[in-house]
């Protein structure tokens, strides 16, 4: 048995997956085992996990037919045989420290889940700093800041978690953002939740990348995933409530970014439900804190009209492709 096994869904990233697996087995923490999940790659990643593992005998490998990142992640769950649980996305890569911070802390605080930050990564453009904290959360409080989502992420990589968190639950099968889907879940299983917010982890944004393609109807999923969150959680208490309230909110306005700067507005039918949702909420969303003031400049302007609404989320597009260039 080892302190740590880390699960790294593998999938069509043989240009990515050295970099990501040799940041992990750089680690300074060393009591883990690396569980490569070979998900059906068509391409040489297999290949290039079974050389790793005759190299390392801390490095596992799991082939299995493509299902997708919550199939790949369930089968290293499955298989783990460490006290904690860590999850990297392939075409990622971490500080050589990540989880000894990770494990340092969970350990320290009794800790049922321990946090890092992320830099977000996009090529030729230099990742941003972020204001550096260390909180110490009880389930409320930890819910509270994952639905505002401007200090702590949903994201699954950038965490360790005490591995009876995952005794009953896995990720959903099908679903494009898993991460989103299953985080209630998971701080529901939590007592003590400790944030260090030191960026470790590397998320890098490829222009194929989930998290950087163009509209399309999966993207849906995001608004479905915290419309249930806020279900779950209806009937705790007043600032669970209104930040749930927020996050779909926030929701919304993410995926009527995707579908205006796809100039998709007028084909996709959900365009209008979208549109009347923000509205309806207007008065809330002007009120709300965690909205920035940009975002309520864009707010006003979808009350004119889509057209108008448009503008600035194109321009910040238009700029980010330009930096990145």
């Amino acid at each position: 048995m080892c302190e740590i096994s880390i699960i790294v869904p593998v999938y069509n990233v043989e240009k990515y997956l050295k970099k990501c697996v040799d940041s992990i087995l750089a680690q300074t923490f060393t009591d883990f085992e690396l569980i490569l999940v070979d998900d059906g790659s068509p391409d040489s990643s297999g290949t290039i996990c079974d050389e790793y593992a005759m190299k390392d005998s801390r490095v596992k490998v799991i082939h299995k037919e493509n299902g997708g990142l919550s199939s790949a992640r369930n089968a290293g769950i499955d298989s783990a045989k460490g006290k904690y649980l860590g999850f990297i996305d392939s075409d990622d890569y971490i500080a050589e420290d990540m989880y000894e911070l990770l494990h340092n802390n969970i350990v320290k605080e009794e800790a049922d889940l321990s946090i890092c930050g992320i830099y977000h990564v996009y090529e030729g453009k230099k990742p941003s700093e972020k204001k550096k904290k260390y909180l110490i959360l009880n389930r409320d409080e930890a819910t509270v800041l994952i639905f505002h989502g401007n200090q702590i992420s949903d994201h699954a990589v950038n965490k360790l978690y005490k591995k009876s968190i995952f005794s009953e639950l896995r990720y959903p099968q099908g679903k494009y953002h898993e991460d989103s889907f299953t985080i209630v879940g998971i701080l529901d299983k939590c007592e003590k939740v400790v944030v260090d917010t030191r960026q470790k982890y590397y998320y890098y944004h490829r222009d194929d990348s989930i998290t950087s393609q163009t509209f399309s109807k999966k993207h849906l999923e995001y608004i479905d995933a915290w419309e249930q969150n806020e279900k779950k959680v209806s009937g705790r208490t007043k600032e669970i409530e209104e930040a749930a309230h927020q996050r779909v909110c926030f929701a919304n306005f993410l995926v009527l970014d995707k579908i205006v700067n796809a100039n998709l507005e007028n084909q996709i039918s959900e365009t209008k439900e979208i549109v009347r949702y923000l509205r309806s909420n207007f008065s809330f969303i002007m009120k709300n804190s965690i909205f920035t003031k940009n975002r309520k400049i864009s707010m006003l302007l979808l009350m004119i009209s889509v057209r108008l609404y448009s503008v600035p989320s194109k321009i910040q597009k238009h700029y980010i492709t330009t930096v990145n260039k």
